[in-house]
């Protein structure tokens, strides 16, 4: 293009005679439009060079990234790979590991189940007995359920003469409704617990306070074995003198609070004990 336009340029100025001024003009102008023409294209080429050499550098930049990452990758697969060699026997202890936390989850479960079903059968004892006894036997006899055991607390004054053991005839209706209930609930164990206040005691046979209570326990063993039948295999009696007290001593109404005598209802031991046999066994190596 170039050299065209110099030929032009050549033949208007030999012909200087030959060409009227207005066609020297127009090939004037058209000289400065190829000019700008030919300067336009050179930018464009100028510009499509730098473009094609900045292509070409993320060209090169993203293949040697993609080379990285096939090492990186090439790096991970042999760390795998040794990995899985080296924890086949750690891969093992957690499966171990998984079957002893589901055996645990089914121990805890039936521990769980037990419990419920321990707690509901005391909230119904509770509730039938409460629900025997009239307004003076309420005022005497207190029934409560701690960590899954019943407690029935009787006053002295209902079931025994001062300073004795015998079970007067005034206890013998309030004794009988409690036997009813503890027959009703044949898997549970009763523990007859005698207590006394700080009083020092000594009479013919009854040497102190833990005589006295023991015997006042013993007294209530055996109403309940002959008289209402209950299995003496589920009794036991027990005294603790004036070592467990519930109030003051230093007070006459602490005092008549500490003499009583309480029936404990509790879940058969056996039971639980099965229970604990059937824990799951921990490997300890």
């Amino acid at each position: 293009m170039k050299h065209y336009v110099i030929l032009l340029m050549a033949a208007a100025m030999a012909l200087p005679g030959c060409v009227s001024n207005k066609k020297y003009a127009a090939l004037q102008a058209e000289h400065r439009a190829l000019q700008q023409d030919y300067t336009t294209v050179q930018m464009n080429l100028a510009e499509s060079n730098a473009n094609g050499r900045s292509l070409q550098s993320m060209l090169d930049d993203a293949r040697r990234h993609n080379d990285e990452l096939k090492r990186n990758y090439a790096d991970l697969q042999k760390s795998l790979d040794n990995s899985i060699r080296q924890n086949t026997q750690g891969n093992v202890n957690i499966s171990k590991l998984v079957d002893e936390i589901n055996a645990s989850n089914r121990y805890i479960k039936q521990l769980v189940d037990a419990k419920s079903k321990s707690d509901s059968l005391n909230l119904a004892l509770t509730t039938r007995l409460t629900r025997s006894l009239d307004s003076s036997e309420a005022q005497e006899v207190n029934v409560k359920v701690l960590k899954g055991v019943v407690y029935i607390s009787l006053a002295d004054n209902m079931l025994f003469k001062s300073g004795s053991y015998e079970v007067n005839d005034r206890a013998m209706q309030t004794l009988g409704k409690i036997a009813k209930i503890i027959r009703d609930y044949g898997d549970y164990d009763v523990l007859v617990e005698g207590n006394t206040d700080d009083v020092p005691i000594n009479r013919t046979n009854i040497r102190n306070n833990w005589d006295l209570s023991a015997l006042r326990a013993s007294s209530i063993v055996q109403v309940l074995q002959n008289d209402f039948d209950i299995n003496p295999s589920r009794l036991s009696a027990a005294g603790r003198g004036e070592y467990n007290p519930i109030a003051d001593n230093t007070s006459d109404y602490g005092r008549q609070r500490n003499r009583r005598t309480e029936i404990i209802i509790t879940p058969k031991l056996d039971q639980f004990l099965d229970l604990i046999d059937k824990a799951p066994e921990t490997d300890s190596k």
